[in-house]
């Protein structure tokens, strides 16, 4: 039985993973920023409540992730996996239109906090003789460059050099470093801005086109995922879910598929 970290994981792909890891038999730390967030997910996933710990944790306090390192160390006795999940997206906007508060948030949750928890989990992972640390990659990472989310891509991109070199500087160390890429999904991170409101992406035809051809649900890429995250043994992994070739033959069928999520 594995103990799972995950940060962000009371909605969205964090959530669906942590569904996973519970079915698979693992013990599970969750964390979110908010009471609502633990309320939620504690009647979400009231059936496996032996299994399940909720800690409170805003990834941009490096104490708050020490902390939340130190709760699971406690109820769990060690951590083998610390899942990067939680992110922040950027308004649907040119990058010369985005006010400062939107940035900080972006670059503090997507970039600091991703460092901060891969610094928490490598320390304590060397000391403890093991585990495995994993970011969340998405749009940018790949270098695609889509206009009014840059910001964002940008630190995606930035995540993904940074986990090439933690697994290149954690190489002498019985700690593994690697990356996870989900694709494209239907979460609020796409059908929602970052104040809660409808996101204006959903009104570009081109987008929906586009969305409705490559995203899955966060379920289907969750249930993809987690297997392998517990079957790795690889440093500087990567588990990629919309390969090109998947991608390819989507946009070959599809006129017959239809798909539609959106």
């Amino acid at each position: 039985m594995k103990n799972i970290v995950i940060t962000g994981s009371t909605r969205g792909i964090g959530f669906c993973m942590a569904q996973e890891f519970l079915k698979n038999g693992c013990n599970l730390t969750v964390s979110g920023r908010s009471e609502k967030s633990r309320e939620d997910a504690m009647k979400a996933f009231k059936s496996f409540q032996d299994q399940v710990l909720y800690v409170p944790c805003n990834v941009t306090s490096k104490s708050q992730l020490e902390n939340l390192w130190n709760e699971s160390l406690k109820k769990w006795g060690s951590v083998d996996c610390w899942i990067n999940n939680a992110g922040q997206n950027s308004p649907h906007a040119f990058v010369h239109e985005t006010g400062t508060s939107s940035v900080d948030a972006v670059i503090d949750t997507n970039i600091k906090g991703m460092i901060f928890g891969s610094q928490v989990a490598a320390k304590n992972m060397v000391a403890q003789g093991s585990g495995q640390i994993w970011n969340m990659e998405g749009l940018g990472s790949n270098n695609m460059i889509m206009e009014k989310t840059i910001l964002y891509g940008m630190t995606k991109h930035a995540l993904t050099y940074f986990t090439k070199g933690l697994a290149k500087e954690l190489s002498a160390t019985p700690v593994l470093a690697g990356r996870l890429s989900p694709g494209m999904m239907l979460t609020d991170f796409i059908t929602k801005t970052p104040d809660g409101e409808k996101s204006p992406v959903l009104e570009e035809k081109q987008f929906q086109k586009m969305f409705n051809i490559l995203a899955d649900k966060p379920e289907t890429v969750a249930a993809f995922l987690v297997p392998r995250i517990l079957s790795n043994t690889k440093n500087n992994a990567h588990i990629v879910w919309l390969t090109s070739a998947k991608a390819a033959g989507r946009f070959m069928t599809a006129g017959v598929s239809k798909r539609k999520l959106l």
